[in-house]
């Protein structure tokens, strides 16, 4: 991302519907599906400023990684060294079966081999272990916000189910999120192409919306990615997936 886009995250993720959701629904696939024990090992993978990870330090132990040095920065402050990883060249720097839990939302996208990226997933999980990994989804909805967050792509169900095809990974659960918020959306970044904002305009995507709303929005994204009826699209893209033995 660019250097600013940290500061904006920084500034909404704590409240914004759509960041709080995000980690709340991550954690819960989590709970569902593995409980954690206290020496569990979570590495969030794009961990940016560090909240999902802080959050989950109450369920295990945590690890962070990035590769920005703004995020890095941040992350520093946050978490023990020996915590916190700096990702350089394709291999993750931990070894193999080192970890319980991988997670990496909305990391996927900004990674030109993501086939590479999950195969370093399965390498680092131990037997039963967990990935959860959300993206975005569609690109019918390629837009600008995409673009200044250095997006490599936005996917479809087949094609993020494709990443975890390997007889390495069972998948547990692939569905479209966000659905609610999706015609919203799409008729936003249509608009957008039709009218460009103003280079200095604020972005939806950088405001909280009034709580009424705000509380809305995030309690559907967060229910409905909880749900197992396979939706036919959406505005994220979710996955869980358990390492084979």
């Amino acid at each position: 991302m660019n250097s600013d886009e940290y500061a904006n995250l920084e500034r909404v993720e704590g409240a914004h519907w759509y960041y709080v959701a995000k980690r709340a629904f991550v954690r819960d696939w989590i709970l569902r599906t593995r409980r954690p024990a206290a020496s569990d090992e979570l590495l969030d993978c794009g961990a940016g400023t560090g909240r999902f990870a802080l959050e989950m330090q109450q369920h295990c132990q945590t690890r962070v990684l990035d590769d920005h040095p703004e995020a890095l920065a941040l992350l520093r402050q946050r978490f023990p060294a020996d915590r916190v990883h700096a990702l350089a060249g394709s291999r993750l720097p931990l070894g193999d079966a080192s970890v319980q839990y991988v997670t990496a939302l909305d990391v996927l996208e900004h990674i030109p081999d993501d086939v590479a990226a999950v195969q370093e997933f399965a390498r680092l999980l131990a037997p039963g272990g967990l990935c959860v990994a959300t993206v975005p989804a569609d690109m019918s909805l390629w837009s600008d916000w995409d673009e200044v967050l250095h997006h490599q792509r936005r996917y479809d169900r087949s094609g993020l189910r494709a990443l975890f095809a390997g007889p390495e990974w069972e998948l547990l659960h692939v569905n479209y999120t966000n659905v609610l918020a999706y015609p919203a959306v799409w008729a936003i970044r249509r608009l957008r192409r039709v009218r460009p904002a103003r280079s200095n305009a604020p972005r939806a995507e950088d405001r909280v919306p009034p709580a009424p709303l705000n509380a809305f929005l995030r309690e559907s994204f967060r229910l409905s990615a909880m749900w197992r009826l396979p939706f036919p699209f959406g505005v994220s893209l979710l996955i869980v997936a358990r390492r084979r033995a």
